[in-house]
């Protein structure tokens, strides 16, 4: 999938700044995508060229302009039809697995290091996953369709760090299991 269909999702809910656009992608599509700030600005300035995006000034009187975009028909209709093909999942590219490819390399204390940081940076992750759901998503029965939706979007982040932590628990008692075994 390419930035430019989660730019076009972010714009259809709301039009929005550039600035606004990457707050959004660190908080309530977290989970969904990543951009940086050159990233979303870049890709703007393409969907501007292609006229998929009107953009509008607005005066600011202690600052300069804002320039707030807007998903143009033609936008629209682009958006809408890649949403209307399914999709291929990414690729899996995850050093860690990886390196149970070849854990007989490693010693055990090496990969207990790399478990613990993973543990620790996906409970991080799963805390700020937690406080979008606190923030956006407190009653999801009572959101609206589109707003369902996206919950659900975050859901699948929740429950897909909560496998990985059960996970790393089978992991390491496989470990201590092996660790036993001359």
């Amino acid at each position: 999938m390419a930035l430019r269909y989660a730019l076009m999702a972010a714009l259809h809910e709301a039009p929005a700044t550039g600035y606004e656009l990457t707050q959004r992608f660190r908080s309530r599509l977290a989970n969904v995508w990543n951009a940086s700030h050159q990233q979303v600005y870049r890709e703007l300035g393409r969907l501007l060229e292609q006229n998929k995006l009107l953009v509008e000034t607005v005066e600011q009187s202690d600052r300069p302009d804002k320039k707030r975009y807007h998903l143009t028909l033609s936008g629209r209709k682009d958006l809408q039809e890649w949403l209307s093909k399914p999709q291929s999942r990414p690729p899996v590219r995850d050093p860690l697995l990886v390196k149970l490819f070849a854990g007989d390399l490693l010693s055990s204390d090496a990969l207990k290091r790399d478990l613990e940081k993973t543990k620790q940076d996906w409970l991080a992750q799963l805390g700020y996953f937690r406080s979008i759901e606190h923030t956006y998503f407190r009653q999801p029965e009572n959101l609206s369709r589109h707003y369902r939706l996206q919950y659900m979007a975050l859901r699948h982040g929740v429950t897909q760090i909560t496998a990985g932590l059960e996970w790393i628990k089978e992991l390491e008692a496989t470990l201590a299991d092996l660790d036993k075994t001359p």
